[in-house]
């Protein structure tokens, strides 16, 4: 995208001049593209197994114990989105990047062979923390580079990497446990994660100058006196603003379903005769459906808006969920089913989300909004575990499924009330 007359450009670390745009910034842009690819499989290393090795391996009877790890890993990572806003303006997203990949590093080696599930636990903690800051990153350095225009096709893109990879690695995961044991080999795909995700980020540049650029040309100035900071942001994301609130608490339920659907449907369909390459067939489906469709869903909400998907995409994961204990007399039939509308909801969801918080959001503290929606997305993780072990101990497996499609579609109407659309400007 060309500069606006009047505006210089501002250039990068090396001189460089910097412009917005896909094409302009393409390999950068595709370098973060398989970073993120690198962050997802490494949270699919737990998708079908974590759950069955706290029955297996350490005897866990108590359905809310064995989700333990699904609630570390979502305050953790809850709570690392929110810090990672405020953290871009002390430090460069590349070096907050690079921090999270380091952290990341235990995390392979604790799931492969940690003597005690407190180590699985705190292995989550750690894997929470590399996830907020990698993850937070790479959506908010490809929405640097592609400038407004293009911002849910950037989410879509950047979201389809990750949660393909979290599914495709998912099934990998289910065939290994199913021909060598649940433990250490499933687990030690992750070594390769951490080490390429580690080199690749390395290699991509920061990219404060394109922020600079488009606050240079945003159209709405910052108000006389605006607070920017994260005290101010979280209030304004969370309740104060409307589209925000409404964008928040549906990201808060659609990882809600996730976090409840990770723990619940391997013990569910494992209960009902199905194997572990069939439950690894499942619980890969909806990431990898979910990943593969946002590189559409992305690049549609930027033309027919956010709201339409955000609604629709909430209302079909509710009947994935009806789906699920429908057909469960036929458990194969069922878990796919449910995994394809979970999936495709999820698609439908997640990109138009990111891109609705952005347009609402003014690039000076747009880092700070996205890191407030996701704390509140990903709190969904330990709330979907916690409500998911505190049902199904109580009145079992088949309920908690029946709780998260009424929340799922009472969060869409929720939506469709508070979320309105944001005029998008593509800057000349």
């Amino acid at each position: 995208m060309n500069t606006p007359p009047g505006i210089t450009a501002p250039s990068d670390a090396a001189g460089r001049p910097v412009r917005l745009g896909l094409r302009e910034n393409r390999l950068q842009f595709t370098l973060l593209v398989v970073v993120n690819i690198c962050v997802g499989g490494l949270v699919g290393l737990e998708r079908t197994t974590v759950p069955l090795i706290g029955g297996r391996v350490f005897g866990l009877t108590s359905d809310l114990a064995v989700f333990s790890f699904i609630i570390a890993f979502g305050v953790s990572k809850a709570l690392t989105n929110l810090a990672a806003g405020a953290l871009t303006a002390r430090f460069r997203r590349k070096q907050l990047l690079v921090t999270g990949w380091l952290i990341g590093i235990p995390v392979p080696f604790a799931l492969a062979w940690a003597p005690s599930w407190g180590l699985i636990v705190a292995a989550n903690v750690l894997l929470g923390l590399n996830q907020g800051l990698t993850w937070s990153m790479t959506v908010n350095m490809k929405i640097d580079l592609v400038g407004p225009a293009r911002r849910g096709l950037a989410t879509g893109l950047n979201e389809a990497a990750g949660y393909t990879a979290v599914g495709a690695t998912a099934v990998l995961t289910g065939y290994l446990a199913t021909t060598h044991g649940l433990r250490p080999v499933p687990e030690l795909i992750g070594v390769v994660f951490v080490a390429a995700g580690l080199a690749l980020c390395l290699v991509v540049r920061d990219t404060a100058a394109h922020v600079a650029l488009e606050v240079a040309q945003h159209s709405e100035p910052l108000s006389t006196g605006e607070d920017t900071g994260l005290k101010a942001t979280f209030a304004r994301t969370s309740w104060h603003d409307r589209s925000l609130r409404g964008a928040s608490q549906a990201g808060l339920v659609n990882n809600l379903n996730d976090g409840l659907t990770w723990g619940v449907f391997p013990l569910l369909f494992t209960d009902h005769g199905l194997g572990l390459a069939a439950v690894g067939l499942i619980k890969g489906l909806y990431p990898i459906l979910w990943g593969l469709g946002q590189t559409y869903t992305g690049h549609l909400s930027d033309r027919v808006g956010r709201k339409p998907l955000i609604v629709s995409g909430m209302l079909v994961q509710a009947v994935g969920f009806v789906l699920a204990l429908a057909l469960l007399g036929r458990p194969l039939l069922a878990g796919i089913l449910s995994a394809v509308f979970l999936g495709i909801g999820t698609a439908m969801v997640y990109p138009a989300l990111i891109a609705s918080v952005s347009d609402h959001a003014h690039p000076a503290w747009r880092a700070n909004a996205l890191g407030t929606y996701r704390f509140w997305r990903d709190v969904g993780y330990a709330a979907g575990a916690l409500v998911a072990g505190v049902l199904a101990d109580t009145f079992g497996l088949n309920a908690t499924v029946i709780a998260a499609a009424v929340l799922t579609a009472a969060s869409g109407l929720l939506a469709a009330r508070w979320i309105s659309e944001h005029q998008r400007r593509a800057y000349a």
